[in-house]
C-alpha cells in the first residue's frame, strides 16, 4: 500500500538552523536503510523536500501506518517534525477502477 509521509518542522528546528536538526538529518537515509524491513516497509519511492516550506514528502509502500509511525520515531523524523501518514492511490489505479465501475 502506498503512504504518503509529510514532515513539517518550525524555522528554529530547520536542519540549516539547528545543530541537533542537522545532526538527525544527516542520519536519517542510513537509519531509513537500516530499519526497513523491521518496520515491514517495501520501498522508499521517493523522499522529496520543500526547504523553504521546511517540509519534507516521502512517499512509501509498506505494510501500515502504524509501522510508518514506529519508523518516524526510530530513525528520529518525528523529533523534529510533526508528522502526517496519508494512504495515497495510484492515479492510474484509479481511473482503471473508475472505468471498471
Amino acid at each position: 500500500m502506498l503512504f504518503g509521509v509529510f514532515a513539517v518542522h518550525s524555522p528554529e528546528l530547520c536542519p540549516l538552523n539547528n545543530k541537533n536538526s542537522k545532526k538527525i538529518f544527516l542520519e536519517i537515509q542510513g537509519k531509513l536503510k537500516v530499519n526497513k524491513k523491521k518496520f515491514h516497509i517495501q520501498k522508499i519511492l521517493g523522499f522529496y523536500m520543500s526547504v523553504l516550506e521546511h517540509e519534507w514528502i516521502i512517499i512509501m509502500d509498506a505494510t501500515s501506518a502504524h509501522d510508518i509511525e514506529q519508523l518516524c520515531i526510530t530513525v528520529g523524523i518525528s523529533a523534529i517534525s510533526t508528522v502526517k501518514i496519508v494512504p495515497m492511490n495510484d492515479f492510474k489505479k484509479a481511473v482503471d477502477r473508475l472505468k471498471t465501475t
